[in-house]
């Protein structure tokens, strides 16, 4: 008897679950443009955050772009105007599920709240005169990657800079000069490789008293490393397309997992490939200011 209660209790719990899933086939994460969507006889316009059923349909306007996540995880880009049934696109990314779809709440929970909010973050004054480094505090700049960007505010009059690499015992580990106001540094390299955590100062080269405050790059654990590794594996062959929408799901993936300094890079690699949706430019000015990385702009 008991056995037969378990076993009803087990198909209502996979059904529940099934209605669940059927709930809506694909959530917006990114819209361009005046697209629309048909929920039943009327035509709305699509918000970020919408959910799509599968007997709706899209219309995408001219010169727009919407990204969608599908409920098995697959992310989906849309980039040619047209009419599209959604049964229609679900078809396109049929097959296994991804967990893909365990980071797009996430996502759209830190891309879709008000933007006025994000000055309450306890980013700190680093002073007038100092050089604005876009590199998160101390307790947040953990790195997984072996490459990463350092880039700052960019100021014509200051440069060339010099970047200046330390142990935390205040030894000297490389200086790197530059005429840019970025770099690329690999964790692998000579200079840091017996290194955990590495300071980081950038100094005007033609006046030594502009500088910035001192910054850390913390390598992540071995144990820590495997476990970020074996997550990304999960998600890296939905997400190996060369797309502004895949770029901008892995930045999602390292941000969820507090690794700022590794998702910076894919925010700004989405930008580059799609550099007329200014929603990629926007969520990742947000994504500065809520983690402290960047100050809102004085109010006048």
């Amino acid at each position: 008897m008991k056995s037969t209660k378990l076993t009803l209790l087990v198909i209502l719990l996979v059904l529940s679950l099934q209605v669940v899933a059927q709930e809506y086939a694909f959530k917006v994460l990114v819209n361009k443009g005046k697209n629309e969507l048909k929920s039943g006889e009327s035509w709305q316009q699509i918000k970020v955050g919408s959910s799509l059923k599968s007997a709706d349909e899209l219309k995408i306007a001219e010169n727009s772009y919407l990204g969608l996540v599908h409920v098995t995880g697959k992310p989906l880009e849309l980039k040619q105007s047209g009419r599209y049934k959604v049964t229609d696109l679900a078809a396109k990314v049929s097959g296994g599920a991804s967990v893909l779809n365990k980071y797009t709440d996430f996502i759209l929970s830190s891309n879709t709240g008000p933007r006025s909010n994000l000055a309450a973050t306890g980013a700190v004054d680093r002073g007038v005169d100092n050089i604005k480094v876009y590199l998160p505090r101390t307790e947040l700049a953990v790195v997984y990657g072996n490459e990463v960007m350092i880039s700052w505010e960019n100021d014509q009059s200051l440069k060339p800079y010099e970047v200046v690499f330390k142990s935390m015992f205040g030894d000297e580990l490389n200086v790197l000069e530059t005429s840019s106001n970025s770099i690329v540094i690999n964790l692998n390299d000579r200079s840091f490789e017996n290194e955990d955590n590495i300071i980081v100062t950038v100094y005007s080269k033609s006046n030594r008293s502009k500088a910035s405050d001192e910054y850390t790059l913390k390598k992540l654990s071995k144990a820590d490393r495997e476990r970020i590794k074996s997550a990304y594996n999960e998600i890296a062959a939905q997400t190996a397309e060369q797309t502004a929408f895949n770029k901008f799901l892995i930045a999602g993936f390292y941000e969820q997992n507090n690794l700022l300094i590794d998702a910076m890079p894919y925010f700004q690699e989405a930008i580059r490939l799609a550099p007329d949706v200014q929603y990629y430019k926007d969520t990742y000015e947000d994504f500065l200011l809520r983690n402290g990385i960047k100050k809102p702009a004085a109010k006048k």
